[in-house]
């Protein structure tokens, strides 16, 4: 069993995304401890989520992967120095770095996807190409540690993409 982070913005995070993809990890027999910036965090569409874990306080020497969820809260942390650092940590450590819709920018703003084929949200494949990323506009894609998701309709997938990659 891994343990997986998932990251959520306070406000406004995609709810099907998170849930979905955790429905799926879980489903693989994984744990998911999901992070965010308050203790209890609302998704887009009303998901309120308690928190496990303050992003300040995570580190990827406690999970084998970490998931960015996209929705329009996700742009808090397109810059945002802990969120940054923390793909990047897990990145180094050869851990799966994952994200999905408008969240993939995250990766691309930690350097993370120079080279790297990826999706996400259209809206933001002009940030992931400035950074030097693949952008095929596809459900999902895998290449080696990062895995990336276009959106709501493929958070299932993406979700099973991390758990058969977490069997390697």
């Amino acid at each position: 069993m891994a343990k997986i982070l998932s990251v959520i913005a306070h406000q406004d995070f995609q709810d099907k995304e998170y849930g979905d993809s955790k429905a799926a990890l879980e489903a693989a027999g994984h744990k998911v401890v999901t992070a965010s910036t308050t203790n209890t965090a609302h998704g887009k569409f009303g998901a309120e989520v308690e928190v496990d874990v303050m992003l300040a306080d995570a580190s990827s020497d406690d999970y084998d992967a970490i998931i960015f969820i996209g929705g329009p809260g996700s742009f808090e942390y397109f810059d945002d120095p802990t969120a940054l650092n923390l793909a990047q940590d897990f990145y180094n450590a050869g851990k799966l770095t994952t994200a999905i819709c408008a969240a993939p920018s995250i990766l691309a703003n930690a350097g993370l996807l120079e080279g790297v084929t990826v999706t996400g949200w259209s809206g933001g494949a002009d940030n992931l190409k400035e950074k030097g990323a693949n952008y095929t506009g596809g459900n999902v894609e895998v290449d080696g540690q990062i895995i990336t998701g276009d959106g709501p309709m493929s958070a299932t997938t993406f979700g099973e993409a991390i758990a058969e990659n977490l069997k390697n």
